[in-house]
């Protein structure tokens, strides 16, 4: 019975594709041109979206290849970077030890008339009432309390402890700190104290009335009172309090050494 089914199946597709066959070849070359026009309207999109899918494939295997290239150049990029910023640290390491080899010869050639002692700060103590640091050398080199420590610029302060391998300096700006000093261009004596009113600066005290004082005039060590040598160069009058009674005015000196960047030192030995 289903073999009957599939015979008369058969037979009905053959005669439908022979009458198909016989209405093409009866109708007219306009008419067959017509019938192209429908069939190539329904195929041509499938066949462009078959061409798009399969460039489109083809576009994706080089965009992961090229990505794959990209993502070793960008591992080359990293390692050279790398290897450059060591470069760089290498450079500047040299560079400061360079600049610190400079400050030294720069002070002993400065101060070539004193026995000194080369040395940098390694630690620094500031507070509103104290400025005082620590610097890498000691006993083992010599140092000793009340010793004299300048800077290329100019008077730094004295050493106030020591251990074998350290020394702690007070600086001149400390409010404990008092130096005798000397106006160069008058030879007038005065003295000079950390200040708490004026931090970072000097208050310049124990003026002689006769003294006349000019905003700019240089600063510098007398060379009394059993600590620092004759000389020295502390900073320059920035303005003076020129009070009703004459023997209670005072100066504000500025440091000729900038504290909050001093790095290499000498102690006077």
């Amino acid at each position: 019975m289903y073999k009957k089914k599939t015979s008369v199946v058969g037979i009905i597709i053959t005669i439908v594709i022979l009458i198909i066959l016989v209405f093409i070849s009866n109708m007219k070359v306009e008419n067959l041109s017509y019938i192209e026009n429908i069939i190539s309207s329904v195929v041509m999109p499938i066949q462009n979206g078959i061409t798009y899918l399969k460039n489109k494939i083809t576009g994706n295997s080089t965009f992961f290849a090229d990505i794959s290239e990209l993502q070793a150049e960008n591992e080359q990029l990293k390692k050279r970077n790398s290897e450059l910023e060591t470069t760089l640290r290498e450079f500047e390491i040299v560079k400061s030890e360079n600049s610190t080899l400079k400050e030294y010869l720069d002070l002993s050639e400065q101060y070539g008339n004193y026995q000194t002692k080369a040395a940098y700060i390694i630690s620094k103590d500031i507070s509103n009432y104290s400025n005082v640091f620590v610097i890498n050398v000691g006993k083992n080199d010599g140092i000793e309390i009340n010793m004299t420590v300048i800077s290329e610029k100019g008077l730094v302060g004295h050493i106030i402890s020591v251990t074998d391998t350290t020394a702690k300096v007070q600086t001149i700006i400390d409010t404990a700190s008092t130096v005798s000093s000397t106006i160069t261009t008058t030879r007038d004596n005065l003295i000079c104290k950390g200040t708490l009113e004026e931090q970072g600066l000097l208050k310049a005290t124990s003026i002689p009335t006769t003294a006349n004082l000019v905003v700019g005039d240089v600063i510098e060590t007398s060379g009394m009172g059993g600590i620092y040598p004759k000389g020295i160069k502390i900073g320059t009058i920035k303005s003076v309090d020129n009070t009703k009674n004459i023997v209670d005015r005072a100066a504000i000196i500025t440091p000729a050494v900038d504290f909050s960047k001093v790095e290499t030192v000498l102690v006077i030995l």
